[in-house]
């Protein structure tokens, strides 16, 4: 992998530029006058990339190939690239709100409280819920695959009664777990997220080598390539693929923590992120269902015959997710401790009231905004005990959370993905908001700089086509889309609850 030192010169570019001050973290301007608040932006653009494509690719891959079986190849790989282009577009919006706020202190809460402070306590109750649900998930699949990993690698395992039991390898695994739960940075998990995804090289490697080997041929069944199941299998599988793009969550984090966050550079993490899954996906998706047709099952791994290499990618899924579950308690924390802080505005809020922290005047006493929004060590303690305790006691009672996971899936995760962004950037940009005037001569600048690389007017002829002003039809425009993505995703949680309550459950 290419070396972080080499990339983390890029914030030492960043201190030297007008406007910037490299002997105080206090105060920071970025080259466009935006501050930089506390101590922050030490991550490299590759650590960012890492984590955020750790947060998409989980054991979700696995189901990749049965959901081609529902749909065909032709029209599954549209729909896997369809989801992944829905959800880079959520990232980008949410990286274009992010402007909206200083540096350090970009979060659903916070963009909540800037357009709709009282309905802050549902977005951060959806984002809970659903991170709590998918860290729960990652426990259950830990008890369920590691007897039959310590089966694989030992004859003698199931007369050790322990060894098959699926309590004790939950509570082992907490072990490891727990102290990754209380870092506070997601940079500091960069080293294990780069684990997880060895893991995932592993499996995709796993599956290629069985299909190019073909000793699955015998058992393959019929192999769809225009045709789908119909279209009720295909609707079911739907949701499998919307959600495995999920990462919305932990995409302000990597926006506070990266060294240099420019237009471009954020943009492309998340360009990098949701490509590099797209690709994994189509990859698995293919070659897993050219190896067993429509005989495939929901979990590729599981079909393949007993051995050391398939032993190994069971334990390849366990570690995944072992590394994986940090990154959900990590979000979970914070809109939990959001939720706690909300408190109803009875009155409309004015401007200095839901404006993001100002610099400092000059010869004011020093200011660190920082502080305040962080969570205090005896608050973050608590709430991350309890969220560890609180999944730790459901995984070892239930031992299924496909239905109610389902349920969470449909909700949380669309309204992380599609509704916020769209909602959140439609609202904070509208031509008449307090907060977007902030901005406008940032917006005024990049146009001026985009004419003068169009010498031949192309942009413009393109504006006046479209019927857009001068100065703001790349703003209407994206205004248009936010909106559209925030339609769309309240109709793929209609789809997806519809579907679960209909036809899941009735099966």
């Amino acid at each position: 992998m290419a070396s972080y030192t080499a990339i983390r010169a890029d914030s030492d570019d960043v201190h030297s530029r007008p406007g910037s001050s490299s002997s105080s973290s206090r105060g920071r301007r970025t080259p466009r006058g935006r501050k930089d608040v506390g101590h922050i932006g030490q991550a490299s653009w590759v650590s960012s990339v890492i984590n955020l494509l750790n947060t998409i690719v989980g054991a979700g891959i696995l189901a990749m190939p049965s959901a081609l079986s529902h749909m065909g190849i032709v029209l599954g790989v549209f729909v896997i690239i369809w989801a992944g282009m829905t959800s880079v577009f959520g990232l980008y919006l949410q990286t274009r709100c992010a402007k909206y706020l200083d540096r350090g202190t970009s979060s659903f809460a916070a963009l909540s409280k800037l357009t709709y402070p009282n309905a802050s306590i549902v977005f951060d109750t959806a984002i809970a819920i659903k991170c709590f649900g998918v860290g729960i998930s990652y426990l259950i699949i830990i008890g369920d695959l590691m007897p039959g990993v310590a089966m694989g690698f030992s004859k003698h395992a199931g007369n050790v009664s322990f060894l098959v039991d699926r309590h004790f390898w939950i509570t082992a695994f907490m072990l490891v777990v727990i102290p990754l739960s209380f870092l506070r940075r997601l940079d500091s998990l960069k080293y294990t997220s780069v684990i997880a995804l060895i893991s995932i090289a592993y499996l995709v490697i796993l599956v290629l080598a069985h299909f190019i080997k073909g000793d699955t041929i015998t058992e393959r069944g019929e192999v769809r390539v225009f045709r789908w199941a119909g279209p009720v299998p295909a609707l079911a599988s739907f949701p499998i693929i919307i959600f495995a793009y999920t990462c919305h969550q932990n995409m302000f984090s990597i926006l506070n923590e990266i060294n240099n966050n420019t237009h471009s550079r954020t943009t492309g993490v998340a360009v990098a992120s949701i490509g590099s899954g797209c690709a994994l996906y189509i990859l698995v998706a293919i070659t897993g269902y050219l190896s067993y047709g429509d005989n495939i099952k929901g979990n590729i791994i599981s079909m393949y015959a007993p051995s050391i290499a398939s032993t190994i990618g069971k334990a390849a899924i366990v570690i995944l997710v072992m590394f994986s579950y940090p990154l959900q308690v990590h979000p979970c924390r914070a809109s939990i401790d959001a939720v706690l802080k909300w408190r109803p505005n009875r009155s409309r809020p004015s401007s200095a009231d839901v404006s993001p922290p100002r610099a400092p005047l000059l010869g004011a006493a020093p200011q660190h905004p920082i502080h305040k929004h962080e969570m205090g060590e005896l608050r973050f303690a608590t709430i991350t005990t309890i969220v560890i305790i609180a999944s730790y006691v459901v995984a070892m009672t239930v031992s299924s959370l496909e239905k109610v996971l389902a349920y969470v899936g449909s909700t949380g995760s669309t309204a992380i993905s599609f509704i916020l962004p769209g909602l959140f950037y439609y609202k904070i940009s509208a031509p008449d908001s307090i907060h977007h005037q902030r901005l406008l001569k940032e917006d005024d600048d990049e146009e001026s700089e985009e004419d003068d690389s169009d010498p031949e007017g192309f942009a413009t002829g393109l504006r006046g086509r479209l019927g857009l002003g001068h100065k703001s039809w790349r703003k209407t425009l994206l205004r248009r889309l936010s909106l559209a993505l925030a339609i769309y995703g309240f109709v793929v949680m209609g789809v997806c609850l519809g579907t679960n309550t209909f036809l899941v459950a009735s099966h």
